[in-house]
């Protein structure tokens, strides 16, 4: 085991009480809570979870385990600010609704009224971008860091190169995420508030609900006190590749601690920022234009737990994942940030907690079959092999030797593949997602998540601790 693990695995306590940290749980409960981050962070080997509850609409429990940086080691704090990724979304889809609240644009006005020059925007409206349903391809569907977003950029420039293209599919008609459409909204909000999108984030809906430890990732990134870390496969951590200034905007702009996004949950239940017409609007399933209905609504992905209605989204930056979980009816919410890209940590102790406080809950699966090309490539970076021949031009910068000794390493141990699943697939980008279960002969198990581009060729084949 590496030095780094070592010290990851004794930081398997809550860190020392620091500022923000509240424990009013029963005993026996907090000690479950405890209980179950610590488990999660043994099975993943995530260096750290920032995590916190809501109960009867108040914040109940924010406490920090693990390590926000292994060398040298410093403990994490529940006062450290934690990227939360796509959770930003949440608070762009806010920011439009109190435009809409002044009257200033509608959600479903052409998205032509702004940039007539975007592929099909007279077509394409304000309420397809936020619930995905545009057809614009996402430009950032890939869980690792990409040689491109390692150059500083503009959001207008992502989105001149990005939504000039072809559409994915015709307006309406299906739902398929894309950052792409948040970058959009981003750019409408400054030309109909004539602010930066930063400053009326700010003084419109930050400020208001007091969220004053909430920082801008682009302009603020060295304020973060955790570092982000990834692994080959199941090889050691290493401190993350970040994405160089102007990719963080609309779509992903936020960092904060716990408790602020708690704080934020909070207003969600009481519906404290926006008229309660905005908060419909924003937890309403998507009706597509054959009368289907997505599961996303504005900024919210929609569902159930244990029979209770959730509301949630995750998050994902360079060296981040985050979750969080509302349950508008019941008045809780779980909240979780973790500082290590493409675990699956965030998520189980998420629905960990949530089953904690709502007795009885349980994630859906999915059950599907697995393919033979999967099998393949895995049997191969097992073994140190690789076709490049099979891979993009960014999944190949992502095998680099090191990626293939680490998954060499660390993968060999397990024995030959057992069984492979397919358990999860859409499309995303341009690209067909597909997530895997696998069962070596030893028993050991892992998850595996793949992009491939049309013709077949893979763009991400990463391998992960199995939840």
């Amino acid at each position: 085991m590496c030095l780094r693990c070592l010290a990851l695995l004794a930081a398997l306590v809550p860190a020392a009480a620091g500022a923000q940290a509240v424990d009013s749980l029963p005993p026996d409960l907090s000690a479950r809570a405890a209980a179950a981050v610590n488990d999660v962070i043994r099975a993943t080997q995530v260096p750290s979870a920032s995590v916190g509850i809501v109960r009867d609409g108040h914040i109940v429990y924010v406490q920090a385990f693990g390590h926000a940086r292994l060398s040298p080691p410093v403990a994490a704090r529940p006062d450290m600010h934690y990227a939360v990724g796509s959770i930003s979304k949440q608070f762009t889809v806010a920011a439009v609704m109190l435009l809409q609240q002044d009257e200033k644009l509608s959600i479903d006005q052409p998205l032509s009224t702004w940039f007539p020059e975007l592929t099909r925007a007279s077509e394409i409206t304000l309420r397809n971008l936020m619930s995905h349903t545009s057809g614009y391809e996402d430009y950032a569907p890939q869980d690792y860091t990409i040689p491109a977003w390692t150059h500083a950029t503009t959001a207008q420039k992502i989105v001149h190169e990005w939504a000039t293209r072809p559409l994915d599919f015709d307006p309406g008609t299906q739902y398929q995420y894309s950052n792409t459409n948040y970058n959009i909204v981003g750019l409408v909000i400054e030309k109909v508030s004539g602010q930066p999108f930063w400053q009326f984030l700010s003084t419109r809906v930050l400020q208001p609900l007091g969220l004053s430890h909430t920082i801008d990732l682009d302009t603020q990134h060295d304020l973060l006190e955790p570092t982000g870390y990834f692994r080959h496969a199941l090889g050691p951590l290493r401190p993350a590749l970040t994405e160089a200034p102007g990719w963080y905007f609309a779509d992903g702009e936020l960092a904060m601690p716990a408790s602020d996004l708690l704080t934020w949950d909070i207003a969600v239940m009481n519906q404290a920022l926006l008229a309660p017409a905005s908060y419909a609007e924003m937890e309403k399933p998507t009706k597509l234009k054959d009368g289907k209905v997505s599961n996303y609504g504005l900024g919210f992905t929609l569902g159930s737990m244990n029979g209770r209605r959730l509301v949630s989204h995750g998050g994902e930056v360079g060296g981040f994942v985050a979750a969080n979980y509302v349950f508008p009816d019941d008045r809780i919410a779980v909240v979780v940030l973790t500082n290590q890209e493409a675990s699956p940590a965030a998520g189980m102790i998420a629905r960990q907690l949530s089953a904690l406080v709502l007795p009885g809950g349980s994630a859906m699966a999915t059950d599907s079959a697995g393919e033979a090309w999967a099998r393949q490539v895995l049997d191969g970076l097992q073994h140190g092999r690789i076709d490049r021949s099979r891979f993009t031009d960014n999944g190949n910068f992502y095998f680099d030797a090191q990626a293939i000794a680490d998954y060499r390493t660390s993968l060999a141990p397990f024995g030959a593949i057992g069984s492979l699943r397919e358990t999860t697939k859409f499309d995303r980008g341009g690209m067909t997602y597909r997530g895997f279960a696998v069962e070596f002969s030893s028993g050991k198990r892992v998850n595996l998540s793949t992009f491939t581009v049309p013709g077949g060729k893979i763009e991400q084949f990463l391998v992960e601790p199995a939840s």
